[in-house]
Formats: C-alpha cells, structure tokens, sequence
C-alpha cells in the first residue's frame, strides 16, 4: 500500500503480515531451485538449506520448486504434490519454525520449461512451443488438462498446509506454464484461454480463486507475476498492471511478488549481470551442450547489474493495487532496502545475496553500512542440478551425483 505523505517507512526489521501469517521481519528468502532432491525425494540437505536462512535472519524461507504436476518439473529430481515424502516436509518446516522464521512453498507447473525427456511424459503448453530441455515440443493443454491443473494447484495447497507450511508463493512468472498463457507471444490458442489479455489472463485466474475457495485463510497465498517477459511480442508492464488488479479484485492472493524474465527464451533479464554460459553448458548434456553453442550467446544475453533494478517497474503495480507487495531483484544493502520501504513496498526478497551470505539478515541488522558480498557473476545458476550454492563461498560438497540425467 501506498504510504501517506508524511507516513513513517516501515523498518525493515519490524515485524509484517502476509494474510494470517505475522514474520518476524521484512526480509524474505526468495525461491531459488535448491537441487536437493534426487529422485524427488525431500532430503535432510534440503532441510538444512533452508534452516541456515533461518538461523540467518530471514522472517521468511521459500522453498522451491515444489511442482504441482508430475509433468510440470523442470527435471525428474524435484518433489511434486503428490509423492510420499515421508514426512520430510514436516521435518523442513520444523526446522525452520525452530530458528524462529516463517516458511513459505513455492507451487507452479513448469510448462515448456519441464524437460520431457527427464520426466518421462510430455511437457505442456498453451500451444505447441519448443521445450528445450526435453529437445521436443509442448503437448498443447486441453481444457481437460487446464481443469486437472487447477485442481492440482489446489492439491499442492493443501498439502503445503498439512506439511506445516506458513504460506505458498504461486508462480505466475519466467515463462512457467500460466506465464506462457499470460504471454502472447507464446499463446496462440483460439478460445477462451488465449487472444485477449481477459482470455489469457483466464488460466491464471481460475487457478488463484480456486486456491482461496478451499483454503480460505488456512495458508497465506502470494503470487509470483511476470512483469515483463523480457522478449519482444511478450507480455509486458501494462498487461501485468491489469492482471495485478484483477487479481486483487478476486481476492485470491495475501501479497503480490513481482518479477521479469524468461526461464524459457531469455532468463539473464532476471538475473542482470554476467551471463556464465561455459559453466552452465558444462552441466548439460552432449546435445544441449552442442545446441547451446549456437545459440546460447542468443538466449543468455547480458544485462548491466544496478541496485534494485526492478523497483521502477514495480513501482507502477505498487500505485495500481493496495495489495502488500515484496520487492525483489538487487536488494543487497540497507539503501535498496531503505528505497522499497519508503516506496510502500511491505517487504524485500533476496536470492543471490543470500546464496552468498546465508546471514546476510543478521549482517545489515548489526550494522547498517554492510552491503552484500554478492558480485552477481551468476555462476550460482550453473550448480542447480548439483545442490545450488555461490562458488565463492568455502567450498561444500554437494549431495551425491545422480544417474541418468
């Protein structure tokens, strides 16, 4: 919500509401892939991820990817609602509980993302579109297919409260899925899902009220939203304008997280700073690797890296909605975060720098001159598949190396 003239920032480190759900501060761990669970099989290493950002500071940790769908992974080595977890998802939140922070899931179907091949079925679409990982194209969805995906949007709801789960982040960005009916680049579809902003918003729509129809206020729901695919042709500021009102005119989500970028055909626009493609086609396999060559300088162009560098486009949904919002994207220090309290923005969320430093909370409590010792070289995003960590941290071994990737 917009403050009033004259009307105190919040401190950061006050205590702030997301629905039901009071965080002990304003800072939030946003979702950033762990690698940490092979087979999908939630491991101890994965709970102690997110107990270190705990024990860090954090009011709030978001756990990520946890895939509503089976086909909707990104590879075969994430959790998806559904499996038996043994109880290991009540063993994470536990953990978090007892460092004193809140823990958030992060819930979504990859879409084209998924990689078909790993998952062993075919990735979805809102047409057929190139899915690279799998070196194939998109089974384009059915309106049965939309119908069983909102219901497991809801499943996923319903299995992060039994879990212990404070919250959900439900992910509407980076080309996942509902992101690829958001985009029009992407969604060529000739009914009611696809053409008109209200068409293409539909998906998204159903599955948010669906979400707050059978959980009320039992867990705290926020959106993840694209703001700008980072592609010409594809969905962009004034369009996420619109659906951040509808949205909050539907009532189904406790705070809005914005975003840009595409994991699908542009994802550096999200990131900003080094593009570490000889690193990151190192972990692939021989034909991506090949492909990535050609195309990679294409797909992973650079950005110039500055301080908060999405809070002017923020900023317009800020003023269009009175949602409590997180702002994401370059906070690493007490200035950025200063500018989005300041702007209205309810919270913060930060990924690399945390990654970097998993106290970072703590640090800019102590002393409010400490900065992030992230360089946003980005060479975190090629140990994804082999438990996601900074490389310039001390080195930790990763979990074991998996088979038949």
């Amino acid at each position: 919500m917009l403050l009033a003239p004259g009307t105190p920032a919040p401190d950061v480190f006050s205590p702030g509401k997301i629905g039901g759900v009071t965080l002990r501060n304003r800072i939030v761990k946003a979702a950033t892939f762990e690698g940490r669970c092979p087979n999908g099989r939630v491991t101890d290493e994965l709970i102690e991820f997110h107990a270190e950002y705990a024990r860090g500071g954090v009011g709030m940790t978001t756990v990520a990817y946890l895939a509503t769908s089976p086909e909707g992974r990104t590879d075969r080595h994430q959790y998806h609602w559904g499996m038996d977890d043994g109880g290991m998802l009540r063993k994470l939140t536990d953990a978090v509980h007892a460092e004193g922070a809140a823990v958030s899931a992060q819930v979504g179907h990859a879409g084209a993302v998924a990689n078909s091949a790993s998952n062993g079925m075919p990735a979805m679409g809102p047409s057929r579109i190139p899915a690279p990982t799998g070196m194939s194209l998109t089974k384009a969805c059915t309106e049965a297919d939309i119908d069983r995906i909102v219901a497991d949007h809801v499943r996923a709801a319903k299995g992060a409260h039994e879990a212990g789960f404070d919250a959900i982040e439900v992910h509407f960005g980076h080309n996942y899925l509902v992101s690829e009916f958001l985009s029009p680049k992407l969604n060529k579809r000739k009914d009611s899902y696809g053409g008109s902003l209200e068409n293409r918003a539909r998906f998204a729509r159903r599955i948010g009220r669906a979400i707050r129809d059978a959980m009320g206020d039992k867990i705290a729901v926020t959106i993840k939203l694209n703001m700008d695919d980072g592609v010409p042709g594809g969905f962009w500021i004034d369009e996420a304008v619109q659906v951040a009102k509808w949205i909050e005119q539907d009532g189904s989500a406790d705070a809005l997280v914005m975003t840009v970028g595409s994991s699908l055909l542009n994802p550096i626009y999200l990131f900003k700073g080094d593009a570490p493609l000889e690193e990151f086609a190192a972990t692939q396999p021989p034909l991506i690797k090949m492909g990535m060559k050609v195309v990679g300088p294409k797909m992973f162009k650079e950005y110039p890296y500055t301080d908060a560098y999405m809070f002017d486009d923020a900023r317009q949904i800020r003023e269009a909605v009175d949602l409590p919002m997180m702002l994401l994207g370059g906070i690493v220090d007490r200035p950025s975060i200063d500018k989005a309290m300041g702007a209205g923005f309810e919270f913060v969320a930060m990924g690399r720098g945390l990654l970097r430093e998993p106290d970072l909370a703590n640090k800019l409590k102590e002393d409010e001159r400490r900065r992030s010792l992230c360089v946003h070289c980005n060479r975190c995003m090629a140990t994804i598949y082999s438990g996601s960590r900074c490389v310039l941290r001390e080195y930790v071994p990763p979990i074991p190396a998996r088979s038949g990737s």
